[in-house]
Formats: C-alpha cells, sequence, structure tokens
C-alpha cells in the first residue's frame, strides 16, 4: 500500500489501547474495500496484509497504529456497528444510511468511491406503464424504508417482500411488480429481463462516526476525520 509522511497530514491521532481503549474501523466486504484501499494508504493506515483476503477467517485485523483495529463485516452491518459504539468510526454506503437513518451516526465525509444508484426496475414489458396509477404495488427489496418513503412520495402504498438477494427473480416468478435495489452497471438486470425505470439516489460511500465516541473521545476521532479528508484532498488533487 502505498503510505504518505506524517507532514502531509495530521499527527498520528491513534492513542494505546489503555488510553480509552482501541478504536474500531469498521468496513464492508467486497468491492468496497478494494476501492477503499488507496484512501487507506494515503490516510497512513496499513491493515494486516490478509484484511482484502475473502478466503481469511479473521474478521479483526491489527493495523500499524497501536490504538486503531479494523473489522471487516457485511456493509449492513457496519453502520449497525457504529450506531452502537462496538466500531467507532466505519465506511459504509449512502444507501445504508438511508435505510438505517440513525440519529447516533454523524458522516462527516462522502469517500467518492462505490459510485452506484438505487433504483426501481421492472420486467421490460411493464418499462413504459404509468405505475404510478396503482394506489398498491408490490415491491421486492433490501431497503424496504427507502422503498416505502419513495412510493408513498407519489401516493401508493409499497407491498414489501423482503429480499436480500436475488430481487431479479421477484418479478419473473410472481413474487413482486417491481423490485427496489442497487445498480452499478445494470447488466444483472438486463440478464435477467428487467429494467431500470427510476433512480431514487445516486450513491457514494462516506466515513461515519458514532457521536457519542465523538464527544467523549474527540481528540482521536476528530484526528482521524481530519486524516482522511485529507487523504481525499491529496487524492483529488492528482
Amino acid at each position: 500500500m502505498e503510505t504518505l509522511t506524517h507532514a502531509t497530514f495530521p499527527a498520528d491521532p491513534s492513542t494505546p489501547a489503555e488510553v480509552g481503549g482501541t478504536l474500531i474501523l469498521a468496513l464492508p466486504k467486497g468491492r468496497i474495500l478494494s476501492e477503499l484501499a488507496p484512501v487507506l494508504a494515503r490516510a497512513g493506515i496499513q491493515p494486516a496484509a490478509d484484511l482484502e483476503d475473502e478466503g481469511s477467517r479473521r474478521l479483526r485485523f491489527e493495523t500499524n497504529h497501536p490504538g486503531l483495529d479494523v473489522v471487516r463485516v457485511r456493509s449492513f452491518d457496519v453502520a449497525t456497528f457504529v450506531a452502537h459504539g462496538a466500531a467507532q468510526i466505519g465506511v459504509c454506503g449512502a444507501d445504508v444510511l438511508m435505510e438505517f437513518d440513525d440519529d447516533q451516526i454523524y458522516a462527516p465525509l462522502d469517500l467518492g468511491i462505490g459510485r452506484c444508484r438505487v433504483s426501481v426496475a421492472a420486467p421490460v414489458e411493464l418499462a413504459g406503464q404509468d405505475l404510478g396509477a396503482a394506489s398498491r404495488l408490490s415491491v421486492a427489496t433490501k431497503y424496504p424504508a427507502i422503498a416505502r418513503r419513495h412510493f408513498a412520495q407519489r401516493g401508493i402504498q409499497a407491498d414489501i417482500v423482503h429480499l436480500n438477494g436475488a430481487m431479479e427473480l421477484a418479478p419473473s416468478l410472481g413474487l413482486a411488480r417491481v423490485i427496489v435495489d442497487l445498480v452499478q452497471t445494470g447488466s444483472t438486470l438486463k440478464a435477467n429481463g428487467l429494467v431500470e425505470t427510476e433512480v431514487i439516489a445516486n450513491v457514494t460511500s462516506r466515513l461515519i462516526v458514532n457521536r457519542t465516541a465523538l464527544k467523549t473521545r474527540p481528540e482521536a476521532i476528530s484526528g482521524w476525520i481530519s486524516r482522511f479528508r485529507a487523504a481525499l484532498a491529496e487524492r483529488d488533487a492528482r
């Protein structure tokens, strides 16, 4: 990983474990973790080498800072860990924050990675129809709160079928009329006979922190926010 000199960004905000305890940085598995690696490097964070190894059974990883450890969890679980204070800092998509909507989570930085969108998709044969003419609509999604809010704004009651994956199968198998899902290229939709009909929100990944931790350990948490901010500025200047 690329690292920067300490002169490039704020001084090391880490504190030894015995001073307030080790800070935990919760990171999502998969594509976002790979995109995040250069940002971590610019912020001076070098996690253990097996962090990006999907075959590693470890979930908690040491870093080059004695007062900072990393945990690797699912994106939605990042928000849960941070909201409940199990992790003081984390990275997750704006889609998770929209769905989770917890007042203990503060999102000070847009990291500009993991670009995608939360969209409504329907079978190709329904794409031209006015879904707003219906008062109720069956929707398959892992984003029930986002879907309900979106359709409620149009005067439609969304009957939610909550799925954690394989949303694209729902319309063809009669489980739901449309889906609300995360879309990056749209290739999976196309392969399953669906087409994007509406974009609800564009999504990027955010740095999030626990509000209570920010109050009780302001120097350490603010120090890491400053490091990430400096890392983004250095990246974007290139």
